[in-house]
């Protein structure tokens, strides 16, 4: 288990809630706490992936690691030159709280008010969350 906070680079970017840092010459993937941002194929990954690499990609991050996944991926809330990356997604509408795992209820205003204001993902009429996206794509 890596110490709870971590000063690093920002080297890749998977999607709009995982990326790669770099910290004392080792890669570590990393999945932003508390939220959940829509798969590649599904409408917005693409757009939610580009909205991270905005805010993160080649700065320098600080995680606060809660824990590992069961991919092996640290699990951190990130800030990236002082923006608090996993809030700024759900700002954007670039990202859910996930709501299993959400322990920060300024995500759910964040998330509210980009709903009401139809912000990113939220311009859908019905937006699908990824959770349930996963879970449809695993039954086909």
């Amino acid at each position: 288990m890596l110490e709870p906070l971590i000063l690093a680079t920002v080297i890749s970017i998977s999607d709009g809630d995982t990326l790669t840092v770099l910290h004392e010459q080792k890669q570590i993937r990393v999945r932003l706490a508390e939220i959940d941002a829509p798969e590649r194929k599904q409408p917005f990954g693409t757009r939610s992936r580009q909205s991270l690499s905005e805010i993160c990609y080649r700065k320098e991050a600080k995680l606060t690691s809660s824990r590992t996944d069961r991919f092996g991926r640290t699990v951190a809330r990130v800030h990236c030159n002082g923006v608090d990356a996993n809030a700024e997604q759900v700002r954007r509408g670039m990202a859910w709280v996930y709501d299993g795992f959400a322990t920060d209820m300024k995500l759910f205003v964040l998330q509210a008010e980009a709903r009401e204001e139809k912000r990113g993902l939220w311009v859908d009429k019905e937006p699908v969350k990824p959770w349930e996206w996963r879970r449809q794509q695993r039954k086909n």
